[in-house]
């Protein structure tokens, strides 16, 4: 069984600079598989993560894509599946075998996985490609065991920020060029938008669907601390998730700023932001695609900060991404059809020029945002060359990022052992907070920990 460190490789970096049960152990993708490897052998495919009809625009797109794939590709079947990674579900149907060859799926389960002998090694099948070497590092390292062998492909990084309304700044006096740098800047100007403007939350936060854990997390970096150590093997909460909590308490109870709804996943904040009723809210550069390409939001009105700090400040945010997760049980020949695929579709546009103007144009034509800031899957220099093929066609606002793309904070891991299933545990801590004025924060902490401890424990086993 693979054997992963739990080194936490993701902490290295800042966001400025980066900014522009199951299968066993098998192991299709070992040195005996890539002896019986086929690159012309007919073969069948599953993909997953194709949208769905209520987004016409970016369905087309991709079963355009996958028709031109099997143009280039006329040994390879394709069929698409609208499968896409939920994190109540996953573990289910990744233990059912219900998933398709290949999908995306959050980057915080690769060291579980890895661990526990459900991935097929990917090495053979990416060095065939020519795709490791341009990979980001910082990434690509998530996906390894000690060893070296490689079992995913991460496709897409990010970093946690602030997202606000430049609109609703603007009608409470509030500047929009200016995002909060700080936590005590947060409830100012959440005090600010409440007194000037009305039927409007000022903050909100994610609680349900894992993201309470996952936001709480992310508060708790922001103030200098940690919800594991680095290896993964104690929960170690402390005065700063409780001040985190404390924060939210009182922002809720005392300021009255976070409106009525405390019940948010990250779908439900972004239709609630699309739809003019935030203020603020802990997101992604990613966001920015979601209200404004699905939801309609005025691209003018969305501004993008780097993740508030506590303290003395530049105490780092959480970083975190997705990969491409691969069928343990597929043959050698599908997992080599499969890396082609990702190959294909996520990676061409960095290499080749000609593929990054297409895709550029025909995102462009569909009014979805080209030149989206954030960390890139592969190499800085291979980025900034990508920027350059498409900068005539980029139609993001970057100078409304600028509070993100120019802060220089570390970038901290998510948890290391069992991350979802300690962010689902915490996900009531924060509801409780914000539902119950009485909420005795310290010992919700203390017992948080307790929980998380056993979740790190049943990990290890």
């Amino acid at each position: 069984m693979p054997k992963l460190s739990r080194r936490q490789v993701l902490v290295a970096g800042s966001v400025g600079a980066a900014a522009m049960a199951t299968a066993g152990c098998s192991d299709p993708g070992g040195d005996a598989a890539t002896e019986a490897l086929d690159p012309s052998a007919k073969v069948s495919i599953s993909v997953g993560d194709q949208p769905t009809e209520d987004k016409p625009d970016q369905l087309a797109a991709f079963n355009k894509r996958i028709e031109e794939f099997k143009a280039a590709n006329q040994n390879i079947a394709v069929e698409a599946s609208p499968e896409k990674w939920e994190a109540q579900t996953f573990q289910a149907k990744l233990a059912g075998g219900t998933l398709p060859t290949v999908m995306g799926v959050s980057l915080t389960y690769s060291h579980e996985l890895i661990e526990n002998g459900q991935l097929p090694d990917m090495t053979p099948y990416l060095d065939e490609l020519g795709l490791v070497a341009d990979l980001n590092p910082l990434a690509l390292d998530n996906a390894k065991d000690d060893g070296g062998k490689i079992y995913t492909i991460p496709t897409g990084l990010f970093s946690v920020g602030i997202a606000y309304n430049r609109a609703i700044f603007a009608k409470a006096g509030l500047d929009p060029d200016t995002p909060p740098a700080t936590w005590e800047d947060v409830r100012a100007f959440a005090r600010q938008i409440k007194a000037k403007v009305g039927g409007v939350t000022p903050y909100a936060q994610m609680t349900t669907n894992n993201t309470g854990g996952w936001m709480l997390t992310t508060m708790t970096y922001s103030l200098g601390g940690r919800v594991q150590n680095d290896a993964g093997t104690e929960a170690v909460m402390g005065q700063q998730t409780i001040d985190a909590l404390q924060l939210l308490h009182d922002m809720r109870w005392g300021d009255d700023t976070m409106g009525r709804e405390f019940l948010y996943d990250q779908e439900a904040v972004r239709q609630a932001f699309a739809g003019g009723t935030i203020g603020m809210v802990l997101q992604a550069p990613d966001c920015y695609f979601t209200v404004v390409k699905d939801y309609g939001f005025d691209p003018a009105d969305y501004g993008q900060g780097a993740l508030p700090q506590g303290g003395a400040g530049g105490n780092g945010t959480l970083t975190g991404g997705t990969l491409k997760l691969f069928d343990a049980k597929a043959t050698p020949n599908q997992l080599l059809a499969a890396a082609k695929w990702i190959k294909f579709y996520d990676f061409d546009k960095y290499y080749d020029q000609a593929a990054a103007l297409a895709d550029a144009e025909s995102n462009a034509a569909n009014n979805s945002p080209v030149g989206l800031p954030g960390l890139p899957p592969v190499s800085q220099a291979v980025y900034d060359r990508y920027l350059g093929w498409i900068k005539p066609h980029i139609n993001v606002p970057l100078e409304q990022f600028t509070g993100y793309t120019a802060a220089t904070l570390p970038l901290i891991a998510e948890p290391p052992a069992g991350t979802q299933q300690t962010y689902a545990a915490l996900d009531p801590v924060v509801q409780q907070i914000l539902t119950d004025e009485g909420a005795d924060i310290v010992r919700a902490v203390a017992d948080a920990n307790a929980t998380v401890k056993g979740i790190i424990d049943q990990a290890a086993r």
